[in-house]
């Protein structure tokens, strides 16, 4: 491959970002004041009047601490999985992004604090402004998950500064886009009617924009790193940058397609209809609109022209991904100015009743056999994840055939009808019941635990993606050599031994239901899918080294597999039995407030009988998986036998009574 041409390489580059980041961070602030004027964002009578520090620095602050965290989560990400390690690429990226974290922290405090000005109506020097702000950050929803915000933002730059090694890059990662899900909660997300659409739209929303923000940061940043010289230094790695740009581009496009379905979904639930276009937070909606489309256009012209003349050219690459770069500042500046500006379609619905405004979206009709198969409460979470996981073996599945290659019909079966029953109870009737009554969350619960893990167990999904996921040769980790990191791991291998996923199957139910956990998964939208993720996984990992046939999971032999099998379900019926023998209401209030007037405990009890009642078909599912997987390994081992003995003559018989007839001839002949 080419090097960059010397133009490139002589060009310095720490005058080129500095005139990109200037740009970029001018034309955000130039767009989101234009954008607040002219929406109303910066008008007292409509936001109140906190004062002009608050007024104007707290949406200026705001900007700074979305940019900078771009930055840090793309550097990281990119770090993670698309340079090669060691790199001296990816050692910059590493470090812009612990550098970019430390001022995302600093940004977060500064809004933490101006946003308590903004609701507490008083500035530092006040005399009760300590004891408010204190009450503010600990009591208040929003002054939580701002100060969560806040304190990863700070472990990111610790692990930024830290980090000497893929994982540990990978853990910035995942740290940075935990320190984002805390503002998912807060805006006009925080008390939208159709709340858990909101959230986690915009929860996408943040990731989508972040990772490709801050992807196409990292990678002009470690631009002038690649090419042959960066091979320099021991043991280091060269650093390919139309290898890095395609990787890239692949990143963007799936950025593209998250930001855009996730800004439709939110922009659905905030403007209430087309007429909410013509308010002034509809013509903010349509801008960014019109700045996605062009990113877009700019992404496709990167796939068809620039790429593939990047080894010749690649000032013409660097030139027009720093003007992409700036229009996406541009972008964020509407992005915040859209959080400060009010919606057509009020946060709080004056017609909602009391249950209502606890779920967050309308009640579904009386329980019934045809509600129940037919209702939907769409999650978009796991429409997402099951969606992914469903397209994405079937991908794996053709790229095998393909080849050539064969793969077990009756493997896909599974997983497709274990995809399709994980959509079913997600987002189907047992989702939009399962907060409404005891027994309908129980029933939801046993089926995301007990039904739907052994169907994907025996699609055998890891064993698909070794085959199918292509390797990688230039050191760095792509999808295969992360999901072959975590089947090795020393956490799956704790998780994965038998007692433990036995213990965490079973004894995560009275941790669950005998505290307070299963009142907060019910009252809030991310301990609600907490609970689902820790659910599934247990169900998966138990189911796994019971009947699983892919790597990770430790098996014992088959017949204790049996024993470990019928123990655990029997503490499983005996939960059962306790809920329905039990007088004492869980999560009373809850379920007081969604269905008053019901019998509460009787319903209770109804659930008990489902989770003792329901186990019994799964578990005798189970006992015949392993009885048939015993049956087969007996069956192959016996061939593996006859196939030696025929390869060396039975020796290992003949050795047998020849040992015999020693033992014989050494005692002599009896008496």
């Amino acid at each position: 491959m080419a090097a960059p041409t010397r133009s490139a390489r002589s060009a310095s580059p720490t005058t080129g970002v500095l005139l990109t980041s200037s740009a970029v961070l001018l034309a955000a602030l130039a767009v989101l004041l234009t954008a607040l004027a002219l929406a109303g964002g910066l008008d007292p009578s409509v936001l109140g009047d906190p004062g002009a520090l608050v007024r104007y620095g707290l949406p200026i602050a705001r900007t700074v601490h979305d940019l900078s965290a771009a930055v840090a989560i793309g550097g990281f990400a990119v770090a993670t999985f698309l340079l090669p390690f060691p790199s001296g690429a990816w050692t910059r990226a590493v470090r812009v992004a612990g550098v970019a974290a430390g001022a995302w922290a600093v940004a977060a405090l500064l809004v933490l604090v101006l946003t308590a000005m903004d609701v507490i109506g008083a500035a530092p020097g006040a005399p009760e402004f300590g004891a408010q702000f204190a009450q503010f950050a600990q009591q208040i929803d929003l002054g939580r998950a701002l100060l969560v915000t806040t304190v990863l933002a700070a472990v990111a730059a610790t692990v930024g500064a830290a980090a000497t090694s893929p994982t540990g890059a990978a853990w910035g990662t995942a740290v940075g886009i935990v320190a984002l899900m805390p503002l998912s909660l807060s805006g006009h997300a925080s008390g939208s009617a159709s709340h858990e659409t909101a959230v986690s739209s915009l929860a996408m929303h943040l990731v989508g924009v972040t990772v490709w923000i801050g992807g196409l940061a990292a990678v002009l940043l470690v631009a002038p790193l690649t090419g042959r010289a960066s091979g320099a230094g021991k043991g280091q790695r060269s650093v390919d940058l139309p290898t890095l740009a395609a990787r890239y581009s692949t990143v963007a496009l799936w950025c593209f397609a998250a930001v855009a379905l996730s800004g439709v979904l939110n922009a659905s639930v905030r403007l209430g209809g087309w007429s909410g276009l013509t308010s002034a937070y509809g013509a903010l909606v349509v801008g960014k609109v019109v700045a996605l489309v062009a990113l877009g256009l700019l992404g496709a012209w990167h796939r068809r022209r620039t790429l593939p003349l990047l080894a010749t050219r690649p000032v013409a690459f660097l030139r027009i991904a720093a003007g992409e770069l700036v229009l996406m500042g541009a972008a964020t500046g509407l992005g915040v100015a859209l959080s400060r500006s009010p919606t057509p379609v009020p946060d709080d619905n004056p017609n909602s009743t009391a249950a209502e405004n606890l779920l967050g979206e309308p009640m579904p009709p009386a329980l019934s056999v045809r509600h129940w198969f037919t209702q939907l409460s769409p999650d978009l979470l796991w429409l997402t994840v099951g969606g992914l996981l469903l397209v994405g073996y079937l991908a794996g599945v053709r790229r095998l055939r393909a080849r050539g290659d064969s793969w077990p019909v009756g493997r896909t079966v599974w997983w497709v009808v274990g995809c399709l029953a994980l959509l079913f109870v997600t987002s189907g009737g047992p989702a939009a019941y399962g907060r409404i009554t005891f027994s309908m969350h129980m029933l939801q619960h046993m089926l995301l635990t007990m039904v739907v893990p052994p169907m994907l167990v025996l699609g055998a999904p890891i064993t698909l993606a070794m085959r199918a996921l292509p390797a990688r040769r230039d050191h760095s980790r792509g999808a295969r050599e992360w999901l072959l990191e975590i089947v090795h791991s020393r956490y799956l291998g704790v998780v994965g031994h038998p007692l433990v996923a036995a213990v965490l199957f079973a004894g995560s139910l009275i941790v669950f239901y005998y505290s307070p956990l299963f009142e907060l998964a019910l009252r809030t939208h991310v301990g609600h899918e907490l609970m689902m993720v820790h659910f599934l996984g247990t169900g998966f990992l138990f189911s796994s080294v019971l009947i699983g046939v892919d790597p990770g999971a430790h098996r014992p032999a088959y017949p204790m597999r049996l024993i470990l099998l019928l123990a655990t379900m029997a503490f499983h019926a005996f939960f059962g039995v306790a809920l329905m023998q039990g007088t004492q209401l869980l999560a009373a209030d809850w379920f007081a407030q969604i269905t008053p007037g019901a019998d509460l405990l009787a319903n209770q009890q109804e659930g008990g009988d489902i989770a003792w009642g329901i186990g019994e078909v799964p578990t005798i599912l189970l006992v015949l998986g392993v009885a048939v997987g015993w049956s087969k390994s007996d069956t192959r081992e016996n061939r593996r036998r006859d196939r030696k003995a025929a390869r060396d003559g039975d020796a290992e018989l003949n050795e047998y009574n020849a040992m015999l007839q020693r033992l014989a001839d050494r005692e002599g002949p009896r008496s």
